[in-house]
């Protein structure tokens, strides 16, 4: 299959492309700068999109302040929305134009925003985001929904925190406030290897159409605690012992994922961490 997808060169798109690639499609990345293993194709939210040849869209790109999801649109909201969601939608009808017959759509656990904390996130509960970020997320998943029909598959990702190997990976200043021994904030939360996100987004793209419907899919693994990571980080590092205390694991809403798991997706859990933490370190 033939497979464009936006936001290859990010911290999550590079995932993205690397686990398609490695169950042998052939992967266009569309950006503003070219992607390592994949034909380039320049482009921006709110272009025209260059989608001949492409059997298959996976959207991954997102306009945002760096370092910043939630929060992302700084101080101009209409400009975020304008990019992330009316571009999200430009691209989404290009793509069905083109004759593309499938849609991965990389959303986000913040359209289930203010449940209380304990809840347990399923697919069926109705979303309700209480930042600007989940709400353009909720609003693009509902308009791609809207536009699929036989021969034009369309599914959403819903994904937690997205953790891996890289040069710019998610804990990078944090292992380094832990290594010099500065203090550091208790926090629990889920996360998610990003070979095990390109994974599910490869299920969706593979799986039978008639599979797809309902057409939201909650991506989680592990609810990991900073204690517990940074006791790894020390053991494999040799160093760092100033241990934050443990969090309030029950004031997490943690997302149910059988969804997935019926198309046979199988994160590797602690197993994933303790090697990805190996390649970081």
């Amino acid at each position: 299959m033939k497979i464009a997808l936006t936001g290859a060169s990010g911290l999550v798109g590079r995932f993205l492309l690397r686990g398609l690639a490695s169950r042998g499609h052939e992967v266009v990345a569309l950006g503003r700068r070219p992607a390592n293993g994949a034909e380039w194709r320049g482009w921006q939210l709110g272009e025209t999109a260059p989608l001949d040849g492409c059997d298959a869209l996976v959207h991954a790109a997102f306009s945002h302040l760096p370092g910043r999801y939630r929060g992302g649109e700084g101080d101009d909201p209409e400009g975020f929305l304008r990019l992330n969601r009316d571009g999200s939608l430009q691209l989404f009808a290009e793509a069905q134009a083109a004759g593309l017959g499938r849609i991965v759509f990389l959303s986000s656990r913040a359209v289930y925003g203010d449940y209380p904390p304990g809840t347990e996130l399923t697919e069926d509960l109705p979303p309700r985001p209480d930042t600007l970020y989940g709400e353009m997320k909720w609003a693009v998943e509902q308009e791609l929904s809207a536009l699929a029909g036989p021969g034009f598959a369309t599914t959403s990702l819903r994904a937690t925190g997205i953790y891996g190997p890289g040069p710019d990976h998610k804990w990078r200043g944090l292992f380094e406030a832990f290594l010099a021994n500065e203090p550091v904030a208790p926090r629990v939360a889920t996360e998610l290897h990003g070979d095990d996100l390109a994974a599910a987004a490869a299920l969706l793209l593979e799986a039978p159409e008639a599979s797809l419907a309902p057409r939201s899919f909650n991506a989680s693994d592990i609810m990991l605690d900073r204690r517990d990571l940074l006791e790894r980080v020390a053991r494999i590092a040799g160093q760092g012992e100033a241990l934050p205390e443990r969090a309030d694991a029950s004031r997490v809403s943690a997302m149910r994922c059988d969804r997935l798991r019926e198309l046979g997706w199988r994160p590797r859990g602690m197993e994933g961490l303790d090697a990805a933490l190996r390649e970081m370190l």
